[in-house]
């Protein structure tokens, strides 16, 4: 008998043959890491021996076996037929007496009140491998209550061993259809339809950066998520700092979760619908920040006891409040592929945008857009097409292989198109909103997921570039190439890169596509005379408590982000550059800005820190650092002011910092400058006592060294870094920081154009030089070039392993 039913407390992880990875794992966390706080509900799992005895009296495995010797193995056109056949054969046989009483005593025993809710899900013995996940391939039935509807599913359940979408799994998968049986795992039911539910990756899915969680959900029944009808709310959970005992939430996206599913009457069975989310809780994140930490320790534990990146599920119980993991199996996406190796993909050329959504890979391809209503409208799509639906689920998979591209309407990060995607190696562009009406079937369309965590559609076709590069042959110079970066979404993409860190971040690209508002007309809300600005920040700042909170949340997510990329690496922060005409343009401006004649020498940078018009501005800037550093742990970022003209103006910058609360040296915040104005350069050990590092912004010290507006088309021609007045003041700078002991570094474009730029820094002495994200390797190739001409046989640094030897 016991060798028909096993408890979860009799299960191990080693037990994968019996009841199959899913309840394996179910059994296997309920023993090991209960302990540790991480709460699974309790349940059974019928055996492989079970499902072998189930065929075998009802004289099922021959008829199995010469219906799938039917199946057109070439293009499946007789998948549907075969499927359903083998599916009723399964049916229409009966339990043993004594695994229907087994079936009915372990039910019994887990019973707190008669006919306890269980879930009931399928669990196939060749089931989660590193190498293939069997996710959504078998069917779960939910809220079933009393022997008779339990008896149902688990034999529904047998059923869906034969599923089409999962037949063709296995045939893709090369897995002999009769190696696998199929156990059922009956647990106590978590009543997240009261609740919510989600999924979460201990691996960040797209670019396979390892040191986040991420974590999404939605109102009610997790199906919604799996499905992609709705698009849930996301976390990002940094686990370094989470371990800190940090509030390590480093990024927060509310999904518009319009729908939520619930469970409906249907004679003890799962049945479901799906309802209108009320407003309130559309506007309203699933789970407080406490809930989604608590939820991100258990999957860090989780990863930690299996020893690799692990896939989630999980769900609050809404009449307990109580959180559940419901199933956990390995990454499987990531998990083979090799970590150095990367094919970079960039547009030649932009075009018009047709629909933009979240980015799933990071490829780029030109197909022809084809419509889909369902599966059953699979004959339309010839092998390559672009599939566009509203959304897709399992049913859809079997249409997915022949696919070049998913686009859908709903959907998130980890909704099934997107896992089904990430697997099959095709770009992906779900959750677009309206992709079924901006794109018309069968024309041709540009698909790129090559610009970051947003994807976009374009019209037509685009000429890109495809290239491979093997990280583990660039070697780090001695002389540290960081990036230069202002793009939140590129940053894990970016990480993996061979770096040194980020020596510039511009925080303007936040603001402007993050944030869209200034400063000072959310300090100063009531005073805001421009009522059709008014009406914008009212819309985009009705989900924060306060208006100035949402400047700051904004702006620390951001930049938390990329430091968490990048972390322990050191972050460097340059606070807001804005000239006062670009201040302007954004909501609400107008009114906070002075009009100047030539806005690149005026009311910018420094000066605007400590003055009336913008000290309170600045303040909101100094809330998010303070925000990124203390609260959320990131203690590599670092704050480097621009354009200082004057000592004076210098140590008024420290003591405003200081009044927000943002003070140098505490917490070991470091404060650096900009070195870009003749004076930076001529009182650089003056400037040195103040400040605890420099980097010279080469485009405006030439600027200012030659008296050349770099804006001006006029005098493009005569704007030079390699200017001897430039290069003097450039080197002048290195050796007095030099001369200092502080360290310096340059931002520029020059040192990846121009191999001679670079060794001209080198043979200077600088100390680090910073790279936009396309000209980096090019720049590291420069330096190694530069420093082996100087011939000072320095020990190389590789990139990944941070010691003096190559990768291998």
């Amino acid at each position: 008998m016991e060798t028909l039913i096993k408890n979860f407390k009799d299960l191990r992880i080693t037990d994968v043959p019996i009841v199959g990875g899913k309840n394996a794992s179910l059994g296997e966390m309920f023993n090991q890491l209960s302990v540790e706080g991480v709460r699974v509900p309790d349940g059974f799992a019928t055996t492989s021996k079970a499902f072998w005895l189930y065929l075998n009296e009802n004289k099922l495995e021959q008829p199995l076996k010469d219906l799938l010797k039917s199946l057109d193995r070439k293009d499946f056109k007789n998948l549907q037929e075969v499927g359903a056949k083998a599916r009723k054969l399964i049916l229409e046989g009966k339990f043993s007496n004594d695994f229907s009483k087994a079936i009915e005593d372990a039910y019994l025993h887990l019973q707190e009140i008669p006919d306890t809710e269980v879930a009931v899900r399928s669990s196939a013995t060749a089931e989660d491998l590193p190498e293939a996940s069997f996710a959504g391939q078998h069917d779960t039935f939910l809220n079933v209550r009393g022997k008779k509807a339990l008896l149902q599913s688990i034999k529904q359940c047998f059923a869906s061993l034969y599923t089409d979408r999962a037949i063709k799994y296995r045939e893709d998968k090369s897995f002999a259809h009769h190696d696998i049986a199929l156990s059922v795992g009956v647990q106590l039911m978590v009543r997240a339809d009261k609740g919510c539910s989600g999924v979460g990756f201990t691996i960040e899915p797209e670019s396979g950066f390892e040191n986040v969680i991420l974590l999404s959900g939605v109102w009610g029944l997790g199906e919604n998520i799996v499905q992609g009808i709705v698009n849930p709310d996301e976390f990002y959970v940094f686990k370094p700092t989470l371990e800190q005992g940090k509030n390590a939430i480093i990024q927060k996206k509310l999904g518009n979760k319009e729908m939520t599913m619930i469970y409906a009457e249907s004679n003890g069975q799962a049945a479901v619908t799906n309802i209108p989310t009320k407003i309130e809780k559309q506007n309203q994140f699933i789970l407080t920040d406490a809930e989604v930490l608590e939820l991100a320790k258990w999957a860090l534990i989780i990863e930690k006891h299996y020893k690799k990146s692990m896939d989630i599920e999980w769900a609050k119980d809404g009449i307990t409040n109580k959180l559940y993991i419901t199933q956990a199996r390995p990454e499987t996406v990531h998990t083979t592929k090799t970590k150095n190796k990367f094919t970079v993909y960039k547009l030649k050329e932009k075009g018009d945008i047709l629909a933009k959504g979240n980015a799933i890979g990071s490829k780029i391809i030109v197909g022809t857009a084809r419509m889909l209503d369902s599966p059953k409208d699979g004959y339309k799509l010839l092998k390559g097409d672009i599939l566009i639906s509203e959304n897709t689920s399992p049913d859809w998979d079997p249409l997915l292989k022949k696919a070049g591209g998913v686009i859908t309407n709903r959907g998130g990060r980890t909704s099934h198109a997107a896992i089904v995607a990430r697997e099959l190696g095709v770009p992906a562009v779900v959750g677009t909103d309206n992709a079924t009406q901006t794109i018309k079937d069968g024309e041709t369309i540009t698909l790129s997921c090559a610009e970051g965590k947003t994807g976009f559609v374009y019209r037509g076709i685009l000429k890109y570039n495809q290239k491979n590069i093997d990280f583990g042959k660039i070697y780090l110079p001695q002389t540290e190439a960081k990036f230069i970066l202002s793009d939140p979404e590129k940053a894990f993409q970016l990480a993996m890169y061979p770096n040194n860190g980020v020596g510039l971040l511009r925080i303007e690209f936040i603001v402007t596509h993050k944030i869209k508002i200034h400063p000072m007309a959310l300090v100063n809300f009531d005073k805001l005379e421009d009522k059709a600005a008014k009406k914008e920040i009212e819309i985009l700042t009705k989900k924060h408590p306060n208006k100035p909170t949402f400047f700051v949340n904004q702006l620390a997510e951001g930049i938390a982000t990329i430091a968490a990329a990048f972390y322990p690496k050191e972050v460097i922060v340059r606070m807001s550059d804005f000239k006062t005409n670009e201040y302007a343009n954004l909501i609400g401006g107008s009114q906070f800005e002075p009009k100047e004649e030539n806005p690149m020498i005026g009311f910018r940078g420094a000066a605007r820190y400590y003055n009336k018009l913008y000290k309170d501005g600045f303040a909101l800037e100094c809330q998010a650092i303070k925000k990124v550093r203390e609260e959320m742990g990131l203690t590599n970022v670092k704050v480097m002011i621009p354009f200082c003209r004057t000592l004076e103006e210098g140590k008024n910058v420290i003591e405003s910092m200081a009044k927000n609360k943002l003070v140098q040296g505490e917490n070991n915040l470091e404060v650096y400058m900009m070195v870009e104005i003749p004076s930076n350069v001529i009182l650089a050990e003056e400037f040195a006592d103040i400040f605890d590092g420099f980097s010279i912004g080469s485009n405006d010290l030439t600027q200012l060294t030659l008296g050349i507006d770099r804006d001006s088309e006029l005098m493009t021609s005569h704007f030079d870094e390699n200017n001897p007045a430039a290069k003097k003041m450039i080197a002048m700078a290195i050796e007095k920081a030099n001369k200092k002991g502080i360290k310096i570094g340059l931002c520029g474009q020059a040192p990846s154009d121009f191999p001679e730029f670079a060794s001209f820094l080198v043979n200077a002495g600088i100390n680090s030089i910073s790279f936009n994200p396309d000209a980096l390797l090019q720049g590291i190739q420069n330096i190694n070039k530069a420093e082996t001409q100087r011939n000072k046989f320095l020990p190389v640094v590789s990139f990944k392993a941070k010691k003096k030897t190559k990768i291998i």
